[in-house]
């Protein structure tokens, strides 16, 4: 048996080639991929080779945002059945290192998550139109969900888990700087959590029409209007909550000026060395918290777009077939027509 696979060989040279493939060995299942989604790490390896020192040493096969249907199950497993969808948790930390020990498995010392250059040799990822894999992580989806929506299930954990960090949001008034896939998401899971006001600001139209759609109260194009934000600084700051998606120094700023004192700013974008104002930070007394990937909020997510509570769909701008992965990837990176690019793949 043989996959196709979307393989990265060097920055900007994305081959789609065929690999061998065993059959599911005990507890694990063989599944055909029908959905993934391209993610902003995905961009980095695809345009840059890497972010920071994570740097791609070999060929990688590149997703960690996938859904699929399963075809055959390894021995020894239950509760999975042929022809069931399942979106698949690219996550597999070790159960049993110190931080394993103490339920941090986000931060697990042999963390194992699919399609990440961190690790040498690298986890091969999950844009392949068949993959076998451990049987613990395809969560089955709610029927009537489609496999693009569930295949934003990981995005939407790591929002989730962004949320829980942040705390009750209940009545809150909240601001989400960056409206790409993260940031629309944080705009959902700040809704559904109770917020009572869902401000996001960007630099494009595009993915501020998209947050809007998500669960956003109001949007705020900074390069158009960036007068419009000027308000929220007033008496030391009108935000409860800041998911700060960006990375952007001039965003982080701008949420740290926004924030009221004592308020929160959930650093959820990466970049490397930025700076901060730190005079504001303490003269406010801002809570700063850092927010890495998800553990049990994978589940969350897979129950939330199954139940309706978030949806999804319209964070999905634009679906590729696996043969133009090279097309879907260049769209991906242009943040004036895209906010979610999907690959397809063949049905099993």
């Amino acid at each position: 048996m043989d996959t196709r696979v979307c393989r990265l060989h060097a920055p900007h040279d994305i081959r789609i080639e065929t690999l061998p493939l065993e059959g599911p060995g005990p507890g694990e299942v063989l599944v055909a991929v029908g959905a993934g989604g391209i993610c902003g790490s995905d961009l980095h390896y695809y345009h840059d080779g890497g972010f920071g020192p994570v740097r791609v040493r070999e060929p990688i096969v590149l997703g960690h945002e996938a859904a699929g249907t399963v075809i055959a199950l390894g021995a020894g497993v239950t509760g999975l059945a042929e022809g069931q969808m399942v979106a698949l948790n690219p996550s597999q930390p070790c159960g049993s290192c110190i931080y394993c020990q103490q339920g941090m498995f986000n931060h697990c010392l042999e963390m194992r998550f699919r399609g990440s250059a961190m690790r040498f040799p690298h986890e091969q990822g999950l844009f392949r139109d068949r993959i076998v894999i451990g049987a613990q992580q395809c969560l089955p989806v709610a029927e009537g969900i489609s496999l693009t929506q569930a295949a934003c299930s990981e995005p939407l954990a790591v929002c989730l888990h962004a949320r829980r960090i942040a705390g009750d949001l209940t009545g809150k008034s909240v601001l989400v700087t960056g409206a790409g896939p993260i940031g629309s998401l944080c705009a959902a899971a700040a809704a559904e959590g109770g917020a009572a006001e869902v401000v996001v600001t960007d630099l494009q139209d595009r993915p501020l029409e998209v947050a809007l759609q998500m669960g956003a109260t109001r949007i705020v194009n900074i390069a158009r209007d960036p007068a419009a934000m000027e308000p929220y600084g007033a008496d030391k700051g009108q935000f409860d909550v800041v998911f700060e998606c960006s990375a952007a120094a001039p965003a982080i700023g701008q949420a740290i000026a926004t924030l009221r004192p004592r308020g929160i700013l959930v650093q959820v974008g990466v970049a490397g060395e930025t700076p901060v104002p730190l005079n504001l930070i303490v003269g406010k007394e801002i809570q700063v918290r850092g927010t890495h990937r998800f553990h049990p909020e994978f589940a969350d997510a897979v129950a939330a777009i199954g139940s309706g509570r978030i949806d999804v769909r319209p964070m999905v701008t634009a679906t590729y077939p696996l043969e133009d992965a090279q097309e879907a990837f260049e769209a991906a990176g242009d943040r004036s027509r895209a906010v979610k690019v999907h690959l397809s793949f063949e049905a099993a």
